[in-house]
């Protein structure tokens, strides 16, 4: 068959891209070797949230009393009718991106998709058989898997990736996570609230080291206070699989430790699909696992772009998308503009959770701003005293000369949610002073952004 565009991998970046192909009027197809959503929707971002709600509902019920609610029975979880429900959604997900292709009109090509030749793409299907197809432009949007260290190789069983702690037969009784970034903390709060016996061993000084240092230390505390072991400024050395248990060795600023543990898992990051995808036959340039592209996705090679997990930036799906949307736009010849990195929403879903946008205060200091920050604690807001959750606070860090919203950094129940205010403003140019100004309505967790906001400025009422 021949298309107009044909996109290779059908992840956040790839079904998104696509789709907005179809709607600027491109014949497309899409190349999918599994299950359509890629790893976000059936091994990632949204099954886990789906375990992590399973975990806020088990505390809930543990806490039921401090609500005023008398639970009669003992709440237990059962752990594989948990893992059912958060499978259940990821196929919900699945489902729901196989009628947005069909709704609009695009090919779903299941199979392995290559590179081969000047605007072909050779697919392999799941019983060897190969089938060619064509197209002007070619985007590759393959995303990542799971990294692995030379001392920490996954064998599927006690050395395992996000993907199998996803789908664990069994609960274990206990599990050293390795790496704090948002994939090891998110699953560590979840199985510590399952009731397994968690440590968190990171690398670098502080958990969720992207996060600003206040977030960070505040997180180490509520997380400890949970009863997760943390150990950072430590690395770990080697594991022993050969016994019933793991024996982890860890290196600290204090010596050895020798840990055991019925899983590790290895959070330490993602790493990129691009073997056997043809990019070097192709010519297509890489440096250091990244597909080398311009401001708009495209190669060096005319006609091939890509987009996601595979090039520069954020791994992050909404980061796949918008470059998806981005890059399409660009090929059907609108007016679009870069997409500015500094300005992409992280968020960690632990409880309490983390929300962030643009510089933190080491980063805005660094960069010779003069600076303005403001904080608001959780425990100053009506809303979060009746939701029972008053732990965290908003940070708010404004350019002292010219009001500048430089940058935010949240923790606390439902922050997620509130960071899009800020990625707004920050589009929008939005002062301090703007902000201040801006009626949020009253009881919300929201009002601490325009709090915060005024602290910065001297100006807050509930402090």
């Amino acid at each position: 068959m021949n298309y107009d565009l044909i996109v290779i991998g059908s992840g956040p970046g790839g079904y998104v891209a696509a789709i907005r192909a179809s709607q600027l009027g491109m014949k497309t197809a899409i190349i999918e070797k599994e299950s359509l959503g890629g790893i976000c929707l059936n091994w990632g971002c949204i099954p886990t949230k789906a375990l992590l709600k399973s975990a806020q509902v088990f505390e809930y019920i543990k806490h039921a009393a401090d609500y005023g609610i008398n639970v009669d029975v003992k709440g237990e979880p059962d752990f594989g009718a948990v893992v059912k429900r958060s499978r259940g959604v990821a196929e919900g997900m699945s489902k729901g991106v196989q009628f947005l292709m069909k709704k609009n009109k695009i090919d779903v090509i299941m199979g392995f998709g290559k590179l081969k030749g000047k605007g072909t793409v050779e697919v392999t299907a799941a019983d060897g058989k190969k089938a060619e197809h064509t197209a002007k432009h070619i985007i590759v949007a393959t995303g990542g898997r799971s990294r692995e260290l030379p001392n920490l190789k996954q064998d599927g069983k006690k050395i395992i990736g996000y993907r199998q702690a996803m789908a664990l037969p069994q609960q274990p009784k206990s599990m050293v996570v390795v790496g704090s970034g948002a994939i090891g903390i998110e699953f560590a709060y979840f199985y510590n609230a399952m009731g397994t016996k968690v440590t968190v061993v990171e690398f670098l000084d502080n958990i969720v080291p992207l996060e600003d240092e206040e977030v960070s230390k505040a997180l180490n505390r509520t997380l400890k206070k949970q009863g997760i072991n943390i150990m950072t400024s430590s690395t770990v050395e080697s594991v022993d699989t050969s016994g019933d248990l793991c024996k982890v060795s860890v290196k600290t600023a204090k010596g050895t430790e020798t840990l055991e543990a019925e899983i590790v898992l290895s959070a330490v990051g993602v790493t990129t699909n691009l073997e056997g995808i043809g990019l070097e036959e192709a010519g297509v340039k890489t440096d250091k696992g990244k597909v080398l592209v311009d401001d708009f996705y495209k190669t060096n090679v005319e006609g091939v772009y890509a987009i996601g997990d595979i090039v520069k930036g954020q791994a992050l799906a909404h980061v796949a998308s918008a470059e998806g949307i981005i890059c399409v736009e660009k090929i059907a010849g609108q007016h679009v503009e870069p997409l500015n990195y500094n300005n992409i929403p992280g968020c960690t879903y632990c409880s309490p959770e983390v929300a962030s946008v643009g510089y933190t205060e080491k980063a805005a200091r660094e960069a010779g701003y003069e600076l303005k920050i403001g904080r608001f604690p959780f425990s100053a807001s009506g809303k979060a005293s009746a939701a029972g959750a008053k732990d965290g606070f908003v940070k708010v860090i404004f350019d002292a000369k010219y009001g500048e919203f430089l940058g935010a950094h949240m923790i606390g129940n439902n922050v997620t949610e509130m960071i899009a205010e800020v990625v707004v403003a920050r589009k929008l140019e939005t002062t301090g002073h703007e902000i201040i100004k801006s009626v949020h309505p009253h009881p919300t967790m929201s009002e601490a952004i325009m709090e915060a906001a005024a602290e910065a400025y001297g100006e807050v009422i509930h402090l």
